[in-house]
């Protein structure tokens, strides 16, 4: 009897996220890896620190050696080769660097960062005096950036408050490097939410209307990740941002309250929707 070959093992994409983990499970790690499953992605991780956080707020953070987060780095790129890369909360300037000096060492592609400055209960999750470090050596390594309007008025040092400081600061940001911005307008007042792109010589803006929710926690790690999902599929920049916003509103549609605090988007709308 003829032996049949072994089955051609399948190979998933696969993205990186270096980020924080939040043992409410709503941000950080926890979301990045829910978002890549829900897109097909094979997600793996590279942790600079960790939380004791609940729907409540953020009771403590125990960051990791920047020597561990390195080899974190290095051991995923020896092995799973990623496709894209999400940055989210390093919290100071050794881990920043150690970041950079990863992408750097392994030529990493599809880079997107997510500035994280602030939490949503107001906890300090970047040090003021590593906001020059991310802005010197981690934007020039970015393919795209996505702060939100306060994010960007530290990246860019300018106040916005019009659509014309929007433009601007998306330039002053690019000029620091990063090779496209998106200027996520979900802190702006309005009935509508304005998201512009800059891709280095264009904008483009996705005007959509509000979504009245409290499920927003980790809202900004979600995009994040959905738009680096969406490159490691293969998708150029302006449309993996646009599924990205349209997944993100998808979850907030049907967002959950798994705590007492805030609410969280659902991570698989489809799922409900093919049900």
């Amino acid at each position: 009897m003829k032996k049949t070959s072994r089955a051609r093992r399948f190979r998933p994409v696969t993205a990186l996220s270096i980020a924080t983990s939040d043992s409410g499970g709503g941000a950080g790690i926890q979301a990045d890896l829910l978002t890549f499953a829900a897109h097909g992605v094979h997600g793996t991780t590279a942790l600079a620190a960790g939380t004791a956080q609940n729907s409540l707020g953020v009771w403590a953070i125990e960051i990791f050696s920047a020597r561990f987060l390195a080899k974190q780095i290095d051991a995923v790129f020896a092995d799973f080769h990623p496709s894209a890369v999400k940055i989210g909360m390093l919290f100071d300037a050794p881990r920043i660097r150690a970041v950079a000096a990863g992408l750097k060492r392994h030529r990493a592609r599809n880079v997107v960062l997510d500035p994280v400055m602030v939490s949503k209960s107001g906890a300090r999750l970047l040090s003021k005096a590593a906001l020059e470090s991310l802005r010197r050596h981690l934007l020039p390594l970015c393919d795209l950036v996505t702060p939100n309007l306060p994010e960007a008025e530290a990246l860019a040092a300018i106040r916005v408050r019009s659509d014309a400081d929007r433009r601007l600061a998306a330039g002053l940001i690019a000029e620091l490097g990063a090779r496209a911005v998106l200027i996520k307008g979900g802190h702006a007042r309005g009935g509508t939410v304005r998201d512009l792109l800059f891709d280095g010589r264009f904008f483009t803006e996705f005007v959509a209307p509000r979504i009245r929710t409290r499920a927003t926690h980790g809202t900004g790690c979600t995009l994040s990740a959905a738009i680096a999902a969406n490159l490691a599929l293969g998708r150029d920049l302006e449309e993996a941002v646009l599924c990205a916003i349209q997944y993100l509103r998808a979850g907030l549609a049907r967002g959950r309250f798994p705590g007492k605090g805030w609410g969280i988007p659902d991570h698989f709308p489809k799922a409900l929707d093919s049900a």
